[in-house]
């Protein structure tokens, strides 16, 4: 290594010998600079203070980033291999001269340190934050499918590779010399699975909260306890120092172990009872918990283990979730996860040097090596999977996701780098085998596992097909609490009777914040074990439908549900309950709320976004609920129905007939038909339909039929705005996709095309109407 002055933050260099340089620096260092010229008497130039290199140095790092990451996100490569890719082009191994000027411009020797040093900062809190959002309850919960799984996983093999290159070492070392010697931590360290890893990728795959994401979830937690257990005991055993201090080592683990816990998670509840109802956790809390993280990573320093240690363990001892855990994670998410995490990950791939010389030999085998232990892991997961009723699809798809690599992997061999417990060329090769492994991973499980298959309509579930007083299934969703009385004012319109009962499944959908694990919770079966002596987060749905099942007892049964999930994988939750439950219509609640004023008091994209996601996927009909107001019970409610035609026409026209049967619902059908229309398949069903409201049965005068001539959609808006007023509900059919000269020219003037064109017009909010809006979409439309 030759090394010049201007080539690093030293004032001067001059080279003893081979591996010894006399280097003169600044004492104190120079840590701000006097700009580009005042600097050039004393030597605090901007390229010679730490400072602004650091700064100039994370601002070209991000930029390189965001440059990778424009090109392969179109390729689906995973977010961090743009990362890893920009510290492939600031490393060493690009070896063009005029690149080379300017890195070591930017990269001088000593600066390094300091990038290394500022960014590991980054990988505690990454790691801290992953010990948050852990539920050690899985643990307890999960099935002994999941313990099977993560335990054959890191048996089987160890137990095949670990003696296969103990026993062959001696001739290893003959053809790779001391590199031989890495081999056995190159197998530890693959066959090791980390939680934040096969999290990161199951949320990209947007299967987080699938059936099998949930059992990959479950596995990589027990094995990634297990894991870093049995790595934190090699460590004691495996110091070179007397048996007494390996004792000594090994009883402060122990008691590191069990004392942070007990310490430190009756503390955190502590903090949780602090905080006052409805306002947010003091912000002191939080800074004092982030300084016992960095504390305890001194501390397991001291005890011989590696820092991020004392942050994992702290982390498990946080009660997951809100109010203490989404703080932290809110806290720490942008300058661990988003600012400081990416520069480590660059970082270190800038320290792998592929243009060192390479023995063709040691590469074929250590990436044989690597490639063996994945196979032989892949096999025995899929085949427990398999034996145990998977799919086969499935079953290979959960191996593949037990095998994928990430984060946790760079920072794990970036630390042996370090250490020298591995050499440069096996650091570089594992380095890429990272990249490649964690590719294969996410592409091949994305072209095996399709989540939305499950949800295809091969069994008609909608209103139209149940048969003669036969019961409603219905699932109602709800995030806020004023949907509460929106829902139950829906339910009791349906009228429910012990002739034509209603089973209304109720689903509270809150956003995950502050885990990783989505949680869904059914109530009853929760009330029924003693677990749930906590507070709930959904009290108040419970009582609600409780108090609706109550007060209409024998017609409604009513069960409530609770799932935390992300934004983006809510619809999952909601067609997967559709589906166990027979559903035959979903009720959404609208993403605008009204205030008392007709303005709009608030705007959830989150909710707009899920409706969209299920009028695509969802196993059965749907109706999204426009609520603008709430009616008393036992008030005359004036309901209009609006038919144009089509399926998703009769299927409203459906729940309008079962109103009906309520003596307190004055309901008119409006029948907006064409002056001249041509008779076919579409026109007799929709006559067929209309037959019990043109001719209704004797005892029902509450309903009138009105058929209205309209040509065009402007006389279509000119009726609807005489109406509007006129009424209490409306119920439409969604129609999306179909063209009929009464909605000509309203689909241009849509909003929410989710709402089809008279829904979306009745739900305007040009209009002082106080009306509610159901608009209904049958199944498969």
């Amino acid at each position: 290594m030759n090394l010049r002055a201007n080539e690093s933050l030293f004032l001067s260099i001059e080279k003893i010998n081979e591996t010894t340089y006399n280097v003169c620096s600044a004492a104190p260092p120079n840590i701000v600079s006097d700009g580009l010229w005042g600097g050039q008497l004393n030597g605090r130039t901007p390229m010679k203070s730490s400072l602004p290199l650091f700064e100039l140095q994370v601002l070209i790092i991000f930029a390189l980033t965001q440059i990778c990451h424009f090109f392969l996100k179109h390729f689906d490569f995973p977010q961090f291999i743009s990362q890893m890719m920009a510290g492939l082009i600031l490393g060493p191994s690009i070896q063009l001269e005029i690149v080379n000027k300017f890195k070591k411009k930017l990269f001088p020797y000593g600066s390094q340190d300091t990038l290394a040093t500022v960014t590991s900062i980054g990988y505690a809190l990454f790691i801290f934050i992953t010990g948050v959002q852990m539920d050690l309850s899985m643990i307890t919960r999960t099935g002994h499918k999941a313990w099977n799984i993560a335990i054959i996983g890191l048996a089987v093999p160890l137990l095949i590779c670990l003696p296969t290159i103990s026993t062959n070492l001696d001739i290893l070392k003959i053809h790779i010399g001391d590199q031989a010697y890495d081999l056995m931590a190159i197998v530890l360290s693959e066959t090791a699975i980390s939680f934040a890893v096969v999290a990161s990728l199951l949320n990209e795959l947007k299967i987080l909260n699938s059936e099998l994401g949930r059992l990959a979830l479950s596995s990589v937690l027990v094995s990634d306890i297990l894991s870093k257990t049995i790595a934190s005991l090699g460590k004691v055993f495996m110091n070179k120092s007397s048996a007494h201090h390996a004792l000594v080592l090994l009883i402060s683990l122990i008691a590191f172990g069990i004392l942070v816990p007990l310490v430190f998670r009756p503390a955190m509840f502590w903090i949780i009872k602090q905080k006052e109802e409805g306002r947010p956790l003091d912000d002191g809390y939080v800074y004092l918990i982030i300084v016992m993280v960095f504390a305890l990573g001194w501390v397991s320093v001291k005890i011989n283990q590696d820092f991020i240690l004392g942050a994992f363990v702290l982390g498990l001892a946080v009660p997951e979730g809100p109010p203490l855990g989404s703080a932290l994670v809110k806290k720490l998410q942008f300058f661990g996860n988003s600012f400081f995490l990416p520069i480590f990950v660059t970082c270190g791939m800038i320290k792998a040097d592929f243009s060192l010389a390479h023995s063709s030999k040691a590469i074929i085998i250590t990436a044989f090596i690597i490639a063996i232990t994945h196979l032989i892991k892949i096999i025995a997961c899929f085949i427990h999977a398999f034996f145990c009723k998977m799919p086969l699809k499935d079953a290979l798809a959960l191996a593949l996701i037990l095998n994928a690599k990430g984060i946790v992997e760079v920072g794990h061999y970036t630390s042996l780098y370090d250490e020298k417990i591995i050499s440069g060329q096996t650091y570089g090769i594992t380095m890429i085998s990272i990249m490649i492994i964690a590719c294969l991973a996410k592409w091949s499980v994305k072209l095996l596992y399709d989540p939305s298959r499950k949800y295809a309509g091969y069994q008609k579930r909608n209103i139209m097909s149940l048969k003669q007083g036969s019961e409603l299934r219905t699932l109602t969703c709800i995030h806020k609490s004023y949907h509460i009385s929106a829902m139950t004012d829906f339910l009791n319109l349906c009228y429910p009777t012990t002739e034509h009962p209603i089973i209304v499944d109720a689903l509270h959908l809150i956003e995950l914040v502050g885990r990783t694990s989505p949680i869904f919770i059914s109530h009853r079966i929760h009330k029924m074990i003693s677990s749930c002596s906590h507070k709930s987060y959904s009290d108040d749905v419970i009582l609600a439908f409780h108090l609706y099942e109550h007060g209409n007892f024998g017609a409604a049964t009513a069960y409530t549900y609770t799932a935390i999930s992300p934004p983006t994988l809510m619809h999952e939750d909601v067609c997967q309950l559709a589906l166990d439950k027979v559903a035959s219509i979903i009720i959404l609640p609208f993403h605008l709320r009204w205030s008392s004023d007709g303005g709009i008091e608030s705007n959830d994209k989150n909710i707009r976004s899920l409706n969209c996601k299920l009028l695509e996927i969802a196993p059965c009909s749907i109706g999204i609920l426009v609520t603008r107001s709430s009616f008393q019970s036992n008030s005359f409610i004036r309901l209009a129905m609006i038919y144009l035609g089509g399926k998703d026409d009769r299927e409203a026209l459906c729940l309008a007939k079962r109103a009906m049967r309520n003596q307190r619902v004055n309901l008119v059908v409006y029948h907006l038909t064409p002056e001249e229309h041509t008779p076919n398949l579409e026109y007799l069903l929709d006559e067929e339909a209309l037959q019990d409201i043109k001719k209704p049965q004797s005892g029902l005068e509450n309903v009138c039929y009105q058929r209205v001539i309209v040509n065009d959609g402007p006389e279509t808006s000119t009726v609807l705005r005489d109406i509007v007023n006129e009424h209490d509900f409306f119920i439409v059919g969604r129609r999306h996709g179909l063209e009929s000269p009464q909605t000509e020219g309203l689909t241009y003037w849509s909003e929410f095309s989710e709402l089809g064109a008279v829904g979306d017009w009745l739900a305007s909010p040009d209009f002082e109407s106080r009306a509610c809006v159901l608009v209904v979409q049958q199944q498969g439309t």
